[in-house]
């Protein structure tokens, strides 16, 4: 086994009829436990809205983030098994730090990526959102002249050229509370995105603000798409 591969623990949720060509892999921030994703509804929130879907939800070691190691841990220990098993399109919900793991995972593999759900994203520290918010936004940040860490220039850098193409996959869903204390940064991100693809509550970064969010978002039928992100059969 891989040493990346023992640090990512993950918990399985078949689909109601154990069929199912979508996988979600639900990502939590630092200090969210992998079982609170079923203990507050937002497991069968997406059974209840009728989604045929395999969800996994996926534990990286928070080092994993620090050293990039994200992307490759997440691939081997949860999306190379799920192709194996007949999953053929993948969608990724990431709350808090989870949101900077699924879009780094987007960054490395998009044409693999049907689609991106944040809740509360983490999008960088506070001295790399205040720089975004000097350059008027997100689509005005440099990398080049970012004091941001490594990780953080990879998903921005990726967000901008993603969001330059509207139609590009994947589909990217975006749900914050009015209060989070990242909002600053949710509210960048939004200016860029279709407004249906925006969800936006009273609340603050908890719990109580993102299972309100995840239902609006479901409630906009984001897994009904034609599929873009399939993958490709070699």
């Amino acid at each position: 086994m891989n040493r990346e591969d023992t640090l990512v623990n993950c918990i399985h949720h078949e689909a109601p009829d154990g069929q199912a060509e979508l996988l979600l892999i639900m990502l939590p921030g630092a200090g969210i436990k992998a079982a609170d994703f079923a203990e507050q509804g937002m497991v069968a929130a997406v059974h209840e809205h009728g989604v045929a879907a395999e969800i996994v939800v996926a534990h990286p070691d928070l080092g994993l983030y620090l050293e990039d190691g994200v992307t490759e841990a997440l691939r081997r220990a949860v999306v190379e098994p799920a192709r194996a098993h007949g999953r053929r399109r993948v969608w990724l919900l990431g709350i808090s730090l989870g949101g900077m793991g699924a879009l780094l995972y987007a960054s490395a593999h998009a044409a693999e990526v049907e689609g991106i759900m944040l809740l509360a994203p983490f999008l960088g520290t506070k001295g790399t959102v205040a720089e975004m918010a000097r350059a008027g936004g997100l689509a005005g940040w440099s990398a080049e002249t970012s004091a941001a860490t490594a990780p953080e220039k990879r998903m921005l850098t990726w967000l901008q050229t993603q969001l330059a193409q509207p139609e590009a996959a994947p589909a990217l869903y975006l749900g914050y509370a009015q209060a989070d204390r990242f909002a600053a940064g949710h509210r960048m991100l939004a200016e860029l995105l279709p407004p249906a693809h925006v969800a936006v509550v009273p609340g603050g970064h908890d719990w109580q603000s993102w299972a309100v969010l995840w239902r609006q978002l479901l409630g906009r039928s984001p897994f009904a798409g034609p599929g873009a992100g399939r993958w490709q059969e070699p």
